[in-house]
């Protein structure tokens, strides 16, 4: 009984790569095909910068092989860039508390210009302006990086197409 079954499982292998090999000979196989967004895809927002929740909320669309890769890539870069944004102001703000604590005012006022031009009029002051632009510029770095990575497909496109010879 147990040769019985072991040449049993010796025939399905054979017929499983025989029928793999014909399948591939053929060219019957479509292979994998393009995936649809399911569009339950929940992005991080662009007009404010990013919170605790914004992050728990986010979703992104599934194919076969998991998520898309391109809306991964997006929010961490935007992730990465406000937490840099952050720290940055907070070194700002630190410096500055630090010449008020040692009688410095116009190094401190100086910071603080700076901080306050670094962030755009938009009728906010304080925190509320410093998050505006820190999302406001993680919309255009973001966008700047897409046309990037749009501009190297195309040129891969171009060294990827069939050359012809004078």
């Amino acid at each position: 009984m147990g040769s019985f079954l072991l040449v049993l499982a010796v025939v399905l292998v054979v017929a499983a790569l025989v029928f793999g090999v014909v399948a591939l000979i053929s060219g019957e196989d479509p292979g994998l095909s393009n995936a649809e967004p399911d569009s339950r895809a929940l992005p991080l927002p662009n007009d404010r910068p990013l919170g605790e929740s914004d992050l728990a909320d986010v979703r992104f669309d599934t194919g076969i092989r998991g998520y898309r890769m391109e809306q991964v890539d997006r929010a961490l870069r935007r992730t990465a860039y406000d937490l840099g944004y952050k720290e940055e102001m907070i070194g700002v703000l630190e410096a500055e508390v630090v010449a008020l604590r040692e009688g410095r005012l116009e190094e401190a006022d100086l910071l603080r210009q700076a901080r306050e031009s670094a962030a755009p009029s938009t009728g906010f002051s304080g925190a509320a302006a410093d998050e505006l632009a820190a999302a406001r510029a993680g919309e255009v770095e973001i966008e700047a990086e897409a046309a990037v990575d749009a501009e190297v497909e195309a040129e891969a496109e171009v060294d990827e197409s069939p050359r012809t010879r004078g």
